[in-house]
């Protein structure tokens, strides 16, 4: 028996430290700090099990496996540089470990310094929790969760690897301000829109970073005499997190597709300029204009929030091009 957990956690140390260079070769985790994050946080202990989709639905992998064979597939699996899927209910995806470089491109752009808050939208497995414990302490770190069984197995699976942030139940539409102000706010799930409360609850001059439609939205935060406001453009990676759950935006107006050309439906960016317009831009509209525009990547366009509403804009925020964006009722 020890030389089985011997081996498994020479398995594993060596596994943790190849997936720290693989996703330093696609070019992130630039701050050594994060390096050192990645190869110290041991992302086994938040992914005890995990699920494949095949022909035949899902197949649950876990580290407790009798099999070696398959323990041997997990433990490849929760090392890989690949998203992980780690809760379903009802055949739909409600959490999941997300892919470690993506994770880590999210965590450079965060740019964070010592002595920063971190309130972080969507605990998932603890496991992003866990990195930013490792590079501000434990103090530094809020996660919320809507789900009472997502925060609770975060919780211990932080507790397991060493790290005992604040992980809160809650709507995370509505942030957490007990502990505000937070000098950085990072979600880990799709927006509908971006809630006012997080501009409320993170510092002049500090940083909210999201995935929104199909990228990553970075906005910058500022005081004026008219109120808070939030700014910032896309990043060019593309992003698909699950959606967060709680306060929602009225429906959107569902627009036909008929009498597109078919080849703009496997244009990635394309797909992106429809999801971010839905419901203020007719899909043929969308397409003159991304034609018209030389196909836009996704750094052109930005993101305004203010007391006024929200909108999103191709190039410049008071350009011809903006589109309001649905809002949430403030919850």
């Amino acid at each position: 028996m020890g030389a089985h957990h011997e081996q498994f956690a020479a398995d594993a140390e060596a596994a943790r430290w190849s997936l720290a260079r693989a996703v330093a070769a696609a070019g992130a985790l630039g701050d050594p700090a994060w390096r050192a994050a990645f190869e110290d946080v041991p992302r086994h202990l938040f992914v005890p099990y995990f699920y494949t989709s095949g022909s035949r639905g899902y197949e649950r992998l876990w580290g407790e496996d009798p099999d070696p064979v398959r323990r041997g597939r997990w433990l490849r699996g929760v090392y890989a540089d690949a998203p992980l899927a780690t809760r379903i209910r009802d055949g739909e995806l409600i959490s999941s470990s997300s892919q470690p470089s993506l994770m880590a491109r999210m965590l450079d752009e965060l740019d964070v310094r010592d002595g920063h808050t971190v309130l972080e939208i969507g605990a998932g497995t603890g496991y992003n929790a866990a990195l930013l414990a490792h590079r501000l302490g434990d103090r530094a770190v809020t996660t919320v969760d809507l789900d009472p069984d997502i925060t609770e197995s975060a919780r211990r699976h932080l507790a397991a690897a060493g790290y005992r942030p604040a992980v809160i139940t809650g709507d995370g539409a509505r942030g957490c301000p007990a502990r505000a102000p937070y000098d950085r706010i990072i979600a880990t799930c799709t927006l509908p829109s971006v809630p006012h409360a997080w501009l409320a609850q993170c510092r002049p001059g500090g940083r909210i970073l999201a995935p929104f439609a199909t990228g990553l939205i970075s906005l910058r935060v500022r005081e004026t005499a008219h109120g808070r406001y939030a700014e910032g453009r896309f990043l060019h990676t593309p992003a698909y997190f699950v959606h967060l759950r709680g306060a929602l935006p009225p429906p959107a107006r569902r627009r036909p597709l008929g009498g597109l050309p078919r080849d703009v439906f496997d244009e990635e960016l394309f797909h992106f300029l429809l999801t971010l317009t839905e419901g203020s831009l007719d899909p043929h509209e969308a397409l003159s204009l991304w034609r018209r525009e030389r196909r836009p990547r996704r750094e052109r366009y930005g993101i305004t929030v203010g007391p006024e509403g929200q909108w999103a804009w191709l190039d410049d925020p008071e350009g011809p091009y903006a589109w309001p964006l649905a809002e949430a009722s403030d919850p």
